[in-house]
């Protein structure tokens, strides 16, 4: 895995769900989150768009190991051999996408500080976006602190939610 580096500059993530809910809706898509790392940062973005609900499934925050299992069906291989994966992220999305019943799964985990995690440096993040039109998943790595490290992690996610939605026009 080689990370991207994800900007720690914080950019407003309004205009970036504004786009995704407008994106989504154009498609009558919908969408759900299985969050780690960014805690409900991603969902609640979303939700900030007035007519989200169109769009918006729900959110699964899931900290706990036993959460990732056992509400978005996580396999538990994939846990021991790292929290912070690619894998684990895109069945974060997977698992989203399917219990919620939406159309899109954005998936995030990562190590948000101010410690390492499971043997990751603070800052190292993995993203998955699930669609019928494909995925996209990847390792971004970012500088800051707790906050700037889930901001610019929720930015990252919905970039590649966006990338999906507008390369099919």
């Amino acid at each position: 895995m080689s990370p991207d580096t994800a900007s720690s500059e914080q950019v407003p993530l309004d205009g970036l769900a504004e786009r995704l809910v407008q994106r989504l809706r154009e498609r009558s898509w919908s969408i759900a989150t299985g969050e780690s790392l960014t805690a409900g940062l991603v969902s609640s973005t979303i939700a900030s768009v007035p007519g989200c609900s169109a769009v918006f499934r729900g959110a699964v925050v899931a900290y706990a190991p036993e959460v990732k299992t056992e509400v978005l069906n996580v396999p538990v291989e994939l846990l021991r051999q790292g929290i912070v994966t690619e894998e684990v992220a895109r069945a974060l999305a997977q698992g989203a996408r399917s219990r919620l019943g939406a159309t899109v799964g954005i998936g995030t985990t990562g190590a948000a500080g101010p410690d390492d995690h499971d043997g990751m440096p603070v800052g190292t993040a993995c993203i998955a976006v699930c669609s019928p039109w494909g995925e996209r998943v990847r390792t971004v790595r970012v500088t800051g602190d707790r906050s700037q490290v889930r901001h610019a992690v929720t930015q990252a996610a919905m970039e590649a939610a966006l990338e999906i939605l507008e390369a099919g026009e």
